[in-house]
């Protein structure tokens, strides 16, 4: 959520700027602003709304110089109004500051601040940090930062400009993301990579506490005692068309059709030829792991569901009890964890707020913490004992798919993995399911042929108020996911259920109106998925079914059937969810929906 760019170089800032939080709208943000530095001090836009809004209004305006910052702000602290929205400047405007996260203990520095004469024009918690930098100035941008971030408490990305230091622009950043992009000649400082890979794959990860100064031909990163913290810059293997629709629409549509290649990119390498899982960026050596008595999986949102499909597979096959807790809500139940607990932290960007929290509290208690990631470097990534990362590309949409598909695949690998370590499964089943693993881009690929079919569900549901999608056992999470997509970007009440909870509550909703949307494919529970859709058949309910290719049976209980290829049923979310995901994208482009960014909502959630 929210976006930050900086820039200094030879050329003129703003067009580095404004591009740059183009490629960073898909966060989530309600306004926009920039400031650039100029011979006169600094020039200055900033608006609530969408960034068109200010390309417009800064468009034939005197912005030349070379040094600049620019932010998307996405609302805590004060609506989305002009005041609020970022740059935010010092009293007598000579220091501008962008800032993602939040300042927990602004109320009380605002107070001192004002007793000592500073005005504020805000409402946000933002703006503190630029007073306080304005208060401790000595002529020294450095010590100014220093100074003024030892005071705040909470999470933050910080990127300061000085008109008193016109070669400097100096990022830092405490729980939340904010990367340098290395070129020759001209330096950036951005929230997430695909802000300035059109210029540079050659990207420095910060750590909590870095400082980055960045002038045009050099970057120094330092740590909140001043001392040099060496970093090397890890290159970054997306295209830049990886980070672009292609043709598509939106990029949800986008990333729909991507998953058969991100699948397979998780699974590839992963595979041996004697039928094992081999993970070389784990780095939890497999005698660490095998001694393990428990797991607690954490994660948020679509992450959340990817873990409950994980604690069926990793209890079936390694036979190891795993408990999924929400990250929100993990630390303050007071967990019980020590060294015998592997905790499972699940998250795309690596940078969501509560999961990170989560992380540091599991290492604190002596837990051994393994994250499934797809953004290398990101900060969880480094708070790890091990790393699985999914190689699923940048994900752009905020409606999640194919970290989702790729969270999947990574579990049921670890799953595997954890099976033969601890011998709780025989061979011969988990060479099978090794072998129907790598099936499944190609399974992938075919579901996504579903597309027409789910066109005439929409056709014919689009007007519905309330949705109701069931699933059991390995797809009941998916019962959960499909009705967060559809809600998440359609604005469609909807509610996802254990199909066996039905007759406990949820069938009161069952009338002749009502869809509801049944996960029914051949595995173990495919006999009660029927009985539980002939309770809503026999109440006059609509069926919609997700079946397995060649069911006919299922067509005397369902109003329209979605057929998806035949798998092992641990793998089988992973298609079930492909037309779910259609479904949600066709809703919404049929109401009129911002797809890529729905209200409300950001894609990363980096404060709590």
């Amino acid at each position: 959520m929210c976006g930050i760019i900086g820039y200094i170089g030879p050329e003129p800032a703003l067009p580095f700027l404004l591009d740059g939080l183009k490629r960073l709208e898909y966060r989530g943000y309600d306004s926009a602003g920039v400031a650039v530095l100029e011979a006169d001090g600094f020039h200055w836009d900033k608006l609530p709304g969408k960034l068109q809004g200010l390309v417009d209004s800064v468009a034939g305006k005197p912005f030349v110089g070379t040094l600049g910052i620019g932010h998307t702000r996405w609302a805590t602290h004060g609506p989305p109004t002009r005041e609020n929205a970022h740059p935010h400047f010092s009293c007598n405007h000579r220091i501008a500051l962008i800032h993602n996260g939040i300042v927990e203990n602004h109320d009380e520095l605002r107070s001192r601040l004002k007793a000592k004469g500073h005005v504020f024009r805000s409402e946000t918690d933002t703006e503190v940090v630029v007073h306080l930098m304005e208060d401790e100035w000595k002529g020294d941008p450095l010590a100014a930062v220093r100074a003024a971030v030892a005071q705040i408490r909470g999470s933050y990305s910080i990127v300061a400009a000085f008109q008193d230091a016109p070669d400097v622009i100096i990022g830092t950043k405490m729980h939340n993301p904010l990367v340098v992009g290395l070129d020759r000649g001209r330096n950036f400082l951005a929230s997430d990579v695909p802000a300035v890979l059109p210029y540079t794959r050659s990207i420095l990860y910060l750590d909590d506490g870095d400082l980055a100064i960045l002038r045009r031909d050099h970057v120094e990163v330092v740590g909140p005692d001043g001392q040099p913290r060496p970093k090397h810059p890890q290159t970054i293997d997306w295209d830049l068309a990886a980070a672009e629709k292609e043709g598509y629409p939106h990029f949800m549509l986008k990333e729909i059709h991507e998953q058969p290649k991100a699948v397979g990119a998780t699974l590839a390498g992963r595979i041996t030829e004697s039928s094992d899982v081999r993970f070389k960026d784990l780095a939890i050596p497999g005698r660490v792991l095998k001694r393990m008595q428990r797991a607690v999986i954490i994660a948020c949102g679509t992450a959340w569901h990817a873990g409950l499909v994980a604690k069926y597979a990793i209890e079936e096959l390694a036979r190891l009890p795993v408990e999924v807790c929400l990250s929100s809500e993990f630390r303050y139940g007071d967990p019980a964890l020590d060294e015998r607990t592997l905790v499972i932290a699940i998250t795309q960007s690596g940078e969501t707020a509560d999961t990170l929290a989560g992380v540091m509290h599991a290492k604190a208690c002596g837990a051994t913490v393994l994250t499934i990631c797809n953004v290398v470097g990101s900060s969880i990534t480094r708070a790890s004992d091990g790393v699985i990362y999914t190689h699923a590309g940048p994900e752009i949409g905020v409606a999640s798919t194919k970290a989702y598909t790729t969270q999947l695949m990574a579990l049921s690998l670890l799953a595997i993995h954890l099976a033969r370590l601890r011998d709780a499964t025989p061979h011969e089943r988990l060479v099978n399911l090794l072998a129907e693993a790598q099936t499944l881009p190609g399974k992938v690929k075919r579901t996504l042929e579903t597309d027409g079919e789910v066109r005439k569900v929409v056709q014919r549901f689009r007007t519905a108020f309330n949705f109701m999608y069931i699933g059991r056992r390995y797809n009941f999470p998916n019962a959960y996911e499909g009705a967060l997509k559809l809600k998440e970007i359609s604005y469609i009440h909807a509610e996802g259920y254990g199909g066996g909870e039905m007759k406990h509550g949820p069938l009161a909703l069952i009338d002749s109106t009502f869809p509801t949307v049944a996960i029914a494919v051949q595995g173990k529970v495919y006999d009660k998925m029927l009985s539980n859709m002939q309770e809503i058949r026999a109440r006059y309910g609509l069926l919609i079914a997700i079946a397995t290719e060649g069911d006919h049976h299922i067509r005397s209980l369902a109003e329209m059937v979605i057929e998806v290829p035949h798998t092992e049923e641990m793998f089988s979310p992973i298609l079930t969810v492909v037309p779910l995901q259609l479904l949600a994208y066709h809703m919404a482009v049929a109401r009129g929906c911002d797809v890529d960014m729905p209200r409300n909502l950001a894609k990363s959630v980096t404060v709590e």
